[in-house]
């Protein structure tokens, strides 16, 4: 418990008004080990990294690298074994609520496991984080129909996740993560289960989100014809980042 307060000051943290006020983010030696059986493992290892608004930035590296683990802590889902998260010029909230606040109003996530409630139809299940989301008036419909038809998901609108293909409900989480007008995106193989055509149209909206809304990505990738969709690329290996270069 010492630990966990050490790198996060409790008190100091205040919930920002504006995307700007999030930004930099940086991570400062940031260290991660999971305990397994009485073995830590090392999936961080002294990672350095800055984030300005606006950035477009691709993560590039093996199987093991320390990838997800990144983007997890971007996502206020884990905190780091030691080291330091910055958002803004404040450090990461400690609170659980705290970190649950900061994602619910400024960051949308597209996981691997596409996480979709198999109850909920498409277009619902890309609506469910706008019943949690504290500014709604934010939300434009006709643009999301716009972004289903370039998807080709306008059309199973009304279907299950268990009646769509892989690659569907793969641009499904997308969607959903992108509805609520997130500031920060977070996509962990956003074109792992789609074909080149539908890679290329999710690759294109993303970029166009990019310029037009000064939407921040941070996106894990094997690819790299897709990572040259991205302002920079980043490489990984062993827990730390071993190189960069710009697109």
């Amino acid at each position: 418990m010492y630990k966990f307060y050490k790198l996060f000051d409790r008190s100091s943290f205040r919930q920002p008004t504006t995307a700007d006020e999030l930004y930099p983010i940086q991570l400062k030696d940031v260290h991660k080990y999971y305990d397994s059986g009485g073995i830590q493992t090392p999936a961080l290892r002294g990672l350095n990294l800055r984030i300005d608004h606006g950035d477009f930035l691709a993560v590039m590296g093996p199987s093991g690298c320390g990838k997800t683990t990144l983007l997890n802590m971007l996502g206020l889902i884990d905190v780091p074994s030691s080291g330091s998260i910055y958002w803004g010029q404040q450090p990461a909230p400690a609170t659980e609520k705290g970190r649950t606040t900061l994602r619910r109003d400024y960051i949308g996530m597209v996981f691997q496991q596409f996480n979709l409630v198999e109850e909920l139809n498409v277009y619902e299940n890309i609506m469910l984080p706008l019943r949690y989301k504290k500014q709604k008036a934010t939300f434009d419909p006709a643009e999301l129909k716009e972004w289903m038809q370039r998807l080709r998901l306008w059309h199973r609108r009304h279907a299950y996740p268990y009646e769509l293909s892989g690659g569907q409900q793969q641009k499904v989480a997308l969607l959903r993560a992108l509805a609520s007008r997130p500031s920060l995106l977070l996509a962990d193989e956003p074109t792992g289960n789609l074909d080149s055509t539908e890679s290329v149209q999710v690759m294109q909206l993303m970029q166009e989100l990019h310029r037009a809304q000064r939407l921040t990505i941070v996106m894990v990738t094997h690819a790299e014809q897709w990572a040259h969709y991205t302002q920079r690329i980043v490489y990984m290996l062993d827990g730390k980042i071993i190189g960069e270069k710009q697109t």
